[in-house]
């Protein structure tokens, strides 16, 4: 990040703590100040601002912004070692949006550093069958997909 951003984003940081003190109900300037601390590497800070941007309930987030929350909130916990928390609020987000390759894979993640290897592993196998475009893997994508669901199968 090159000084002239960091000022910028450092700033920005400024006028959403401002703005989201006097709008503690509104989701999107919640979620606009969690990102900012996230992106100055801010998790501890960005943690309360997702947790009330996700809690708000009219108006509430759009999808993309609810689904980037959710990511963002379980990935903040995982690097702030929070591994449980990790995994509890990845797994809503999968919940709610079961088709989402990037809720699915920081799931993975957080799951690995629970012991949750298996799961982990299984996840994993079940995004790359369904979703790789790479011609080797796009040949054994059934056998994949089934190794997904049962990994101690000898299909």
């Amino acid at each position: 990040m090159s000084t002239t951003e960091d000022d910028r984003l450092h700033e920005t940081r400024r006028e959403l703590l401002d703005l989201a003190a006097r709008n503690p109900d509104d989701a999107r300037v919640q979620y606009r100040a969690a990102c900012v601390h996230d992106r100055l590497g801010l998790e501890a800070e960005a943690v309360p601002f997702y947790e009330r941007c996700l809690a708000a309930t009219a108006p509430g987030l759009p999808d993309e912004d609810r689904r980037g929350a959710l990511l963002g909130l379980g990935s903040t916990y995982r690097v702030l070692g929070q591994y449980a928390r990790a995994v509890e609020t990845l797994r809503r987000g999968v919940a709610e949006y079961p088709d989402d390759g990037g809720l699915r894979t920081f799931l993975a993640m957080a799951l690995y550093n629970t012991g949750g290897h298996h799961e982990a592993m299984g996840i994993l196998l079940d995004l790359l069958a369904t979703t790789s475009e790479d011609p080797s893997v796009r040949q054994y994508r059934r056998s994949i997909g089934l190794y997904a669901k049962d990994l101690d199968s000898t299909v």
